[in-house]
């Protein structure tokens, strides 16, 4: 079995996926990106986390866009375009905090989830909560 199928599925099977449009938006990610030069676990995650509405699933297509048309770009700009912007925003931002997890995620260094502030916005965590178990099942799964 294909590695992103495994991942789709193992999400799936434990109910990682907030709705309908999530899953079908992380699906066609997955789909049309996962043969992609760059695509690695870490970019796996992103989708993931980027897929939970609407708005932030257009900015990922746009990048992935950009990747797949621009050789020269790279998962490493994606972060350092990441980080930059996470400098621009104010602190406990739900925003800046999105984007500093899709860094670690790129990256690879664990996020500290014990940095949100305990009035952190209650939707805010959830995500952040099930984007980090949703990276330890991607985690989980070997590559072939």
């Amino acid at each position: 079995m294909m590695w992103k199928n495994e991942v789709y599925r193992q999400l799936r099977s434990q109910h990682l996926f907030e709705n309908e449009a999530h899953q079908s938006r992380f699906k066609e990610l997955l789909d049309c990106y996962s043969q992609a030069v760059f695509f690695t676990p870490g970019l796996c995650k992103c989708m993931y986390l980027s897929c939970w509405d609407e708005e932030h699933f257009v900015i990922m297509l746009d990048m992935l866009n950009q990747l797949k048309l621009k050789d020269h770009m790279t998962l490493s700009d994606m972060n350092e375009n990441g980080k930059l912007m996470v400098e621009e925003m104010p602190d406990d931002d739900y925003e800046a905090t999105i984007m500093q997890l899709s860094c670690n995620f790129l990256s690879g260094t664990p996020f500290d989830q014990t940095s949100l502030p305990k009035n952190f916005d209650p939707k805010g965590r959830h995500i952040i909560e099930q984007a980090l178990k949703a990276s330890a099942v991607i985690d989980s799964i070997p590559r072939s």
